[in-house]
């Protein structure tokens, strides 16, 4: 593991990465930075690749659209906890400093979700900021007080704001102050179904914004619960919180946000991609709705009008699940904000399973389902994993801090995006091969920053070295990643392409794969693919709808990592009726199969073979320009 002691981390402090340069036209290299399993290298700063003139090669080759734009990027980051503080300040204050100028300066991370009050990664008794004696209440909040904050976590967070002005902050509680709940406990139970109740904790939540704030530190979000189906949380803080009451709330705080002017925005659900069994599994009867529906029974709520979007946690599920919600609430939009790096069985392949899993789920998983943001729990943990209260005794932090401190794999996974993706970056269209859940391809993300670069993030999910090209417009460069590597490249690059959005395509075949189905060409995703299924004989076919007439430029059919099994000769011809059809010029013999419309009003296209061989067909990917 990566360690260093008191001078290296003095120097540290002093060793900031170079911020992207200005805007300007394309440059004929791309940089590349790498991080391996084996921990050879770690975020290396490799170098330079050349970019050369775009052809088809015998590589599986991966397409940036720039011009095909989803999210904006709000920042990556983790949560400086009660046990993150406390391991920091057993620091003495340069050592301290070294370590926070590493991870906001040199790391770049840029977004904390804070903790309001305890959670279960607490070294004390748990705490809200507005305790009071079994049987009294404060609904005015006479009592309400961030002074348990003063001492470490304030401080803190104003060092990590100086260290990256770009920093945002997202407040979270585990557990509203105990009078306000039905078991008068901040450990289970509900909130108390009262009006008074809710004006009272959307207050709580209002005063914490305001407190933080006259203290220095800007709070850029609230969500209203941790994790609000964890019904019973072991020993620590935590709420069950339906939609119905967590709507009631939202109502009191958006309003009041409004009153005292504060731009801080709402995230609503702030838990796992899908329910967990375990939970689902005691659903009480008013909650039944919610079962891995909870974000959208909340975005159907008149509350919806003051949520600014969703937040998910790791858990259970997967990424997936962000896009489908997406899809029914789209000017809503997705964040990701918690999940843990946990020790391996054999602590030995701790830092290879971290980097792997992160890498498919919450680096290029997340963002490439339209999340926002992408937050890892625990800033720094000791060496045993803590300190914490009940809860996960496995999980571990982005740094371990004990006699040494040691920078994990968590590091670097957020490092491969926070240095190069800015605030404000847009994710773009990119062909990915990989899958989450493994298939042994590569994965990548692709992003273009305000200055114009492109950023590419890519995984090799093989334990064995594979080669990658990537292409951007009329130029590209190949790479081989290491088995199990991730990857950034970086680059000025531009391109003219005008990208037709695919949805609502269908498509039909003959003959086509039971499992490899006509479908699968026109998913937007180029880790699944429409096959034959069977040997190429002349007059099979592909045939795509756009869904309307439209003029198009040209049509591109992708093999994806298949690059074999492309068609031995094919035409491609284009139809506004699907009755009358018009050949097109055609070329490429390998992934890129390409048919040149000429700006003519279409609606269908259909590539046919004309040549035999042993050997099937397959498209992964359809695309279309104007």
């Amino acid at each position: 593991m990566s360690r260093f002691g008191t001078a290296a981390l003095t120097a540290v402090a002093l060793v900031v990465a170079p911020l992207p340069a200005a805007a300007h036209p394309r440059t004929s290299t791309a940089h590349v930075w790498l991080t391996t399993p084996d921990g050879t290298n770690r975020l290396s700063d490799l170098g330079t690749i050349e970019l050369t003139k775009a052809t088809d090669i015998p590589t599986p080759t991966i397409v940036i659209d720039p011009n095909r734009r989803f999210q904006t990027m709000t920042g990556f980051g983790a949560s400086i906890t009660d046990s993150s503080a406390a391991v920091l300040y057993r620091l003495d204050p340069a050592r301290r400093a070294g370590v926070m100028a590493d991870l906001f300066a040199t790391d770049r991370l840029n977004f904390l979700r804070q903790p309001i009050g305890a959670s279960d990664f607490t070294d004390e008794p748990a705490y809200t900021y507005d305790d009071m004696p079994a049987g009294q209440t404060d609904y005015a909040l006479r009592n309400f007080s961030v002074a348990h904050d003063e001492s470490q976590i304030l401080p803190l967070l104003r060092q990590a704001a100086r260290l990256n002005p770009e920093l945002k902050i997202m407040g979270t509680p585990w557990s509203p102050p105990a009078w306000m709940k039905t078991n008068g406990s901040l450990i289970g139970g509900r909130l108390i179904d009262s009006p008074a109740i809710y004006r009272a904790y959307a207050g709580y939540l209002v005063k914490f914004v305001l407190a933080y704030r006259k203290e220095g530190v800007r709070v850029d979000y609230l969500s209203i619960q941790n994790e609000p189906q964890n019904r019973a949380p072991n020993g620590y803080p935590g709420m069950d919180l339906p939609s119905w009451q967590e709507a009631k709330v939202i109502e009191q705080l958006g309003p009041m946000l409004r009153a005292y002017r504060l731009d801080t925005r709402i995230l609503g659900y702030d838990h796992n991609w899908t329910e967990h069994p375990n939970d689902a599994a005691n659903t009480p009867p008013d909650e039944t709705a919610d079962i891995n529906h909870y974000p959208q029974e909340l975005l159907a709520s008149p509350a919806a009008r003051w949520v600014d979007g969703t937040a998910y946690h790791c858990y259970s599920g997967d990424p997936s699940a962000m896009t489908v919600l997406h899809n029914e609430f789209p000017t809503k939009g997705i964040y990701f904000t918690e999940c843990s790096g946990s020790q391996s069985s054999d602590p030995a392949n701790t830092f290879s399973d971290t980097l792997k899993w992160h890498a498919r789920n919450l680096i290029i998983g997340n963002t490439r389902n339209w999340a926002k943001t992408v937050v890892n729990w625990n800033l720094a943990l000791d060496p045993a994993n803590g300190p914490h209260t009940g809860g996960c005794g496995g999980c571990t932090g982005v740094v371990t801090v004990g006699d040494t401190v040691t920078r994990n794999a968590e590091y670097y996974t957020l490092g491969h995006l926070a240095r190069f993706v800015r605030p404000g970056a847009v994710r773009v269209a990119s062909t990915s091969f990989g899958t989450i859940g493994w298939n042994g391809q590569v994965m990548d993300v692709a992003f273009v920053n305000p200055n114009g670069e492109t950023v590419v993030v890519a995984h090799n999910e093989n334990d064995n070295p594979q080669a990658v090209a990537v292409r951007l417009g009329d130029r590209q460069f190949s790479y081989t990643l290491p088995g199990g590597a991730l990857a950034t490249f970086v680059w000025h690059g531009r391109s003219e392409d005008r990208p037709i959005d695919p949805t609502g395509w269908t498509a039909t075949a003959s003959p086509a794969s039971a499992t490899d189905v006509p479908a699968n060409a026109v998913d937007d995703d180029a880790s699944t693919r429409f096959s034959t299924g069977t040997a190429q004989q002349p007059g099979q076919y592909l045939q795509v709808d756009l869904g309307r007439i439209q003029r198009v430029g040209r049509v591109v059919f992708d093999t994806g990592a298949s690059i074999g099994d492309y068609p031995r000769g094919y035409t491609i011809s284009v139809s506004s009726d699907g009755t009358t059809w018009w050949p097109t010029p055609t070329s490429g013999a390998g992934q890129f199969s390409t048919g040149t419309v000429n700006n003519r009003q279409i609606r269908f296209v259909r590539i046919a073979t004309t040549g035999s061989a042993g050997n099937w067909w397959s498209i992964a990917d359809v695309r279309a320009y104007r």
